[in-house]
């Protein structure tokens, strides 16, 4: 039994510079805002994974705050700094301590800090001091920085897009910070760096999607040569930021060069992958069209640029307009945030008449709102019940719901973005995509859980947004050139490793 002091805390979400709303304190405290103790009863994700670790081995956990959210835009300043501060006056309230474990993601932006984990990891490390271990966990879509890189003595990320194995990362990241404590391994770690920023359309660990291809690569050195992890990233490409890029985070046991590299190998591995990467896309209309002859149904259309999931403000009608249009006397079931019109729904009730502008009011660079005339045939208080992934078992809040028909399309409106899983949103309001020609999906991976066992097709919609399928569009104004898929080629490329 090792008795060791283990501090854990955190402030999770991701984050999207090229739209979405701002992320407050409101947000977290509709996901998960545990303060001290209230820390030790979180039993699934990353948290319960570390937790599970830190009593098998006896160690004692130093609860300090751990704040978890949906994605949206930018986390509000004030919001940040009230949470950081708790977290380091918790931290130093409760010095001495052996270690450090940071459950983060690696996308988090701050309206005035670009890198929240680098600028939480140093203020950690400041703390403890350069003796103390501090190994932090990652999403795989996380954007790797040098500071990340110098002030962690190990970073840990998920294995598994869509995202499955949380808790079990919390486990590998527990782990690895026992056996530093205990002088099984001295952990030395590469990253390397390629400028691929892509979608994640197909970047699934399973099957025969590239990036499956390239994390399979990776972890087949776990475990040899003194490879004690390997975490291939999926940039979230959303981002406005210097130095972007996806590739690979090697930790082996006091060997450094040996880190540099893999790291570099699989970075290479990556750049040469990168056409495999980018996907078809069809307008919306383009997809109505082939899906109304495809036999059957459901066909999905997976409207990638309004993904709650990726910090949209999932408030798009772009592929509901198009439906409206083309297919109004075909079944079809899609969703938008809209609390205004929610709002309504609920002051007219199920069964009543309404007429609505719906969509483009939260967000309101990417659309106009549709105007709509339905009938309201379901109310809701929104809640939901997540059934995996990263919030299993969480309450998921839509806030005041409401789903409205028009001809045969039915529209979920929900009144707050929530990340979406699988189809609890849906599901939660009575709607069953077995029934229906169209679903509209707005998460570029996870609707293969849901649907991928009986779906007829499957089209990526071009459609305008802050969560695009490409990023071949997108008027970045950090992002330096040359990066994929704006270059296709770059003359005497090397990739970056940062160590």
């Amino acid at each position: 039994m090792s008795g060791h002091r283990v501090a854990i805390g955190s402030v999770f979400t991701e984050c999207n510079q090229l739209g979405g709303l701002l992320i407050d304190m409101g947000w977290f405290e509709r996901y998960e805002l545990c303060r001290g103790n209230e820390i030790l009863d979180v039993s699934t994700g990353v948290v319960g994974g570390m937790l599970s670790v830190l009593g098998e081995c006896g160690a004692v956990p130093v609860p300090l705050v751990y704040a978890s959210t949906c994605p949206g835009g930018l986390v509000e300043s004030q919001t940040y700094r009230c949470l950081k501060a708790e977290l380091l006056d918790r931290l130093e309230n409760s010095l001495p301590v052996d270690g450090v474990l940071l459950p983060l993601h690696g996308a988090a932006a701050v309206e005035d800090v670009e890198d929240l984990e680098g600028d939480l990891i140093l203020a950690v490390r400041q703390l403890v001091g350069e003796g103390i271990p501090v190994v932090a966990t990652l999403d795989l879509h996380a954007n790797v920085t040098p500071e990340m890189v110098r002030h962690a003595d190990a970073l840990v990320a998920w294995e598994t897009y869509p995202h499955r194995d949380s808790f079990s990362t919390g486990e590998r990241g527990a782990r690895l910070l026992l056996n530093t404590l205990d002088r099984v391994c001295r952990p030395k770690m590469a990253m390397g760096k390629v400028p691929v920023i892509t979608s994640a359309i197909h970047g699934s660990t399973e099957g025969d999607d590239p990036f499956a291809d390239i994390m399979r690569f990776a972890k087949s050195h776990e475990g040899k040569n003194g490879v004690l992890s390997t975490s291939v990233f999926l940039l979230h490409p959303f981002l406005d930021q210097e130095g972007m890029g996806s590739g690979c985070v090697v930790v082996t046991d006091d060997d450094l060069e040996g880190a540099t590299a893999l790291a570099r190998s699989v970075a290479e591995m990556y750049w040469a992958h990168r056409f495999d990467l980018e996907p078809d896309i069809l307008t919306p209309y383009e997809a109505i069209d082939k899906g109304l002859v495809v036999d059957g149904g459901p066909v999905i259309l997976v409207e990638a640029s309004d993904c709650c999931g990726g910090g949209a403000a999932g408030d798009s009608v772009w592929a509901l307009r198009s439906l409206v249009s083309r297919a109004l006397d075909v079944a079809s079931m899609s969703m938008v945030v809209d609390p205004e019109a929610a709002a309504t729904c609920h002051k007219v009730g199920e069964g009543a008449n309404v007429r609505i502008a719906l969509g483009h009011r939260m967000d309101t660079r990417w659309g106009e709102p549709l105007e709509v005339i339905g009938v309201v045939t379901k109310v809701s208080d929104g809640r939901f019940i997540y059934s995996g992934g990263i919030w299993d078992g969480v309450e998921g809040e839509m806030g005041p719901s409401a789903v409205v028909k028009m001809g045969e399309a039915r529209v979920l409106i929900s009144s707050q973005p929530t990340y979406d899983w699988a189809d609890e949103q849906y599901r939660s309001v009575g709607l069953d995509a077995r029934e229906v020609k169209f679903v509209v999906a707005k998460n570029p991976m996870n609707y293969r859980m849901a649907y991928d066992d009986f779906a007829k097709a499957v089209f990526v919609l071009d459609t305008p947004g802050p969560t695009p399928p490409t990023m071949k569009q997108v008027d970045f104004k950090k992002v330096k050139r040359p990066y994929f898929p704006l270059d296709e080629d770059i003359p005497d490329f090397e990739p970056i490793v940062l160590v």
